[in-house]
């Protein structure tokens, strides 16, 4: 993007300003929606479980008007976007026929039910699906307009902060905050300076980092887009998210079990030491099945409740506290020493990723959404008409970006690095187990064991 043009020009061409405008465009009507006793959930459909080929044909019968507005209307959007960022929108129409269909592929194969119960994510499935088309099959260059892999990231983060209602962290309470801010700073700082001390690049550094010690998948996608990372950096780190995401799931539930602690207990050690929101929820759900069954103590809502406060609600929150910090020390700190001798207020601003104050914004409207709320009628009237949809069509904008990727990626481009991020990110995951139990089960162990929802 140009920073010497006027503000105006920035909201012409830039995809900041784009990602903001399409982003927070979309919450917008999902809350004028919401206020209206409607919903958007209608226009922002998803494949649904499904176990057989019939059944998800069955859902295909049933919702093909909706998919296809879904389309119009997503071809539309960013086709004027491109259209104001100089590109030609007939081949970013092609492009995009491409990417919405492929992208569906991947969120179906990531509904059926064996892949859910792996906890593979639909971004890994497009990243896979395209990585695999772009080494094997020469595509016409003009359907690459439509790769803007940048472009749905900055949108989906902006998508992304609906989901984060400032409320929530008065719901989940201090010591729920405080557990969960100690581990997101202590693991991020083990995973980046384990990276550096790997000679690893810092900007992967930094990726590992926020992906080991806040939200996974999330804030992978939130960071590589505020330090503008190299995409198989984006890669690296999400195959390392989901690894150990995967492991986790089978031995957190089976050490909590082996030491008997409280539902509470265990659902607080898995919320502080998971990796991702969907295989903690699985982790969550199984063991409060153990105190189902009468062999720990507590109940399963306990389980699910300390994962909740501590993961979705606590460690999720940093998303946006890391992405500000870390895009101004990307910019003041990791650029050549010409360079920051040369930055201005004006080009910080000019660099700043507009796309966190997107994030910002559509937080401010869902706390809006909850503000008089507890948080038991926000579960069961903000959370469907207005979270959903939009967490849905986060979905989609961030399995376009990681097909995109992986279109655009040649697999050898990032294998050099891949051993030593391994590595880092396992010193962050060791440190997530350790202190994550002693914090849960030793420090704060009472309010845990004893937690009323």
């Amino acid at each position: 993007m140009s920073h010497s043009g006027s503000s105006r020009g920035e909201v012409a061409f830039g995809e900041d300003w784009w990602s903001v405008i399409i982003g927070l465009g979309i919450v917008c009507i999902a809350y004028g929606l919401f206020a209206w006793g409607a919903s958007l959930s209608w226009a922002a459909t998803t494949p649904r479980l499904w176990s057989s080929p019939a059944g998800l044909s069955e859902q295909l019968a049933a919702d093909w008007p909706r998919y296809l507005f879904q389309f119009l209307a997503m071809l539309s959007v960013f086709a004027v976007a491109a259209k104001a960022m100089g590109q030609n929108v007939a081949t970013f129409a092609g492009g995009f026929v491409l990417v919405y269909c492929l992208s569906f592929a991947a969120l179906a194969i990531g509904a059926w039910d064996e892949a859910q119960n792996y906890t593979i994510e639909p971004p890994l499935i497009a990243l896979a699906i395209g990585a695999i088309i772009a080494n094997t099959v020469r595509l016409p260059r003009g359907l690459m307009e439509a790769f803007r892999v940048e472009f749905y990231v900055k949108t989906g983060i902006v998508l992304l902060g609906a989901t984060l209602p400032i409320t929530l962290i008065v719901w989940a309470g201090p010591i729920a905050i405080a557990q969960a801010s100690i581990a997101s700073v202590v693991t991020f700082l083990v995973i980046y300076r384990t990276a550096l001390f790997l000679e690893l690049d810092r900007k992967l550094a930094a990726l590992l980092a926020a992906g080991g010690s806040v939200c996974g998948v999330s804030a992978v996608i939130a960071i590589a887009g505020a330090i503008r990372a190299r995409r198989e950096h984006m890669t690296i780190a999400l195959t390392s998210v989901v690894f150990w995401s995967i492991v986790m799931i089978f031995i957190l539930p089976l050490l909590a079990r082996a030491w008997y602690l409280p539902a509470g207990v265990g659902g607080a050690w898995i919320g502080t030491s998971e990796f991702a929101d969907a295989a903690g929820f699985v982790a969550a759900h199984t063991y409060g099945a153990f105190a189902r069954e009468g062999v720990i103590s507590g109940t399963p809502d306990q389980a699910i409740w300390s994962y909740t406060l501590l993961k979705v609600v606590g460690r999720d929150m940093w998303i946006g506290i890391w992405a500000v910090i870390l895009s101004f020390v990307a910019m003041t700190r990791w650029e050549t020493p010409e360079i920051r001798r040369r930055v201005t207020v004006m080009d910080i601003w000019h660099r700043f990723p507009k796309f966190i104050l997107g994030l910002f914004a559509a937080s401010l409207l869902a706390t809006l959404a909850s503000r008089h709320l507890s948080y038991a009628d926000f579960e069961t009237a903000v959370r469907p008409s207005f979270i959903s949809p939009l967490t849905n069509l986060r979905g989609w904008v961030f399995t376009f970006s990681f097909l995109s990727i992986g279109l655009t990626t040649r697999l050898g481009g990032f294998a050099p690095a891949g051993g030593n991020a391994f590595i880092a990110f396992a010193a962050g995951v060791v440190v997530n187990l350790v202190l994550g139990f002693v914090l849960s089960a030793v420090v704060f162990q009472s309010y845990w064991a004893n937690l009323v929802r």
